[in-house]
């Protein structure tokens, strides 16, 4: 399946590709195009669309396009995966950045990541790292003692 998305990705538009593939859709091509033909080439495309205004999958309710497809494809049984949530959350949404202490460093590592790479493919695929990284990481939070 296509999925379509804004171009020059961040924390959201690399969170959600990595959650897609991982969790949701292994084979998922994801499209990153400029912001007013996310819808067009969604449709053209049979795709879905996300993290752009009127995307099928978009911020809503207060959270982040990552949560919103946690929720709408039942992953939140993953407390690891939930707790990545709260940290994308925080990078993702400027007034939310104090509500998790990892957030300031994701958000510093997608605004960098947009000067480092110029090719959007690439920077996803670099950032999946981070991502797999930080899963990596909330899972030992969630299972180490207290």
């Amino acid at each position: 399946m296509k999925w379509v998305t804004r171009a020059r990705p961040k924390t959201d538009r690399i969170a959600c590709p990595w959650l897609i593939r991982r969790f949701i859709d292994p084979g998922a091509e994801i499209l990153y195009v400029p912001p007013g033909d996310v819808l067009t080439v969604a449709q053209e495309q049979g795709g879905h669309s996300f993290d752009a205004p009127g995307a099928a999958y978009t911020h809503r309710d207060g959270k982040c396009t990552f949560e919103v497809l946690i929720e709408d494809y039942n992953l939140g049984g993953d407390q690891a995966l939930a707790r990545l949530a709260r940290i994308v959350h925080a990078a993702d949404i400027a007034s939310e950045v104090g509500t998790d202490p990892a957030g300031p460093g994701l958000a510093a590592i997608g605004l960098g990541g947009l000067d480092a790479e110029a090719d959007d493919q690439r920077l996803l695929e670099k950032g999946s790292f981070v991502y797999d990284a930080l899963y990596a990481w909330c899972a030992r939070q969630v299972t180490s003692p207290a």
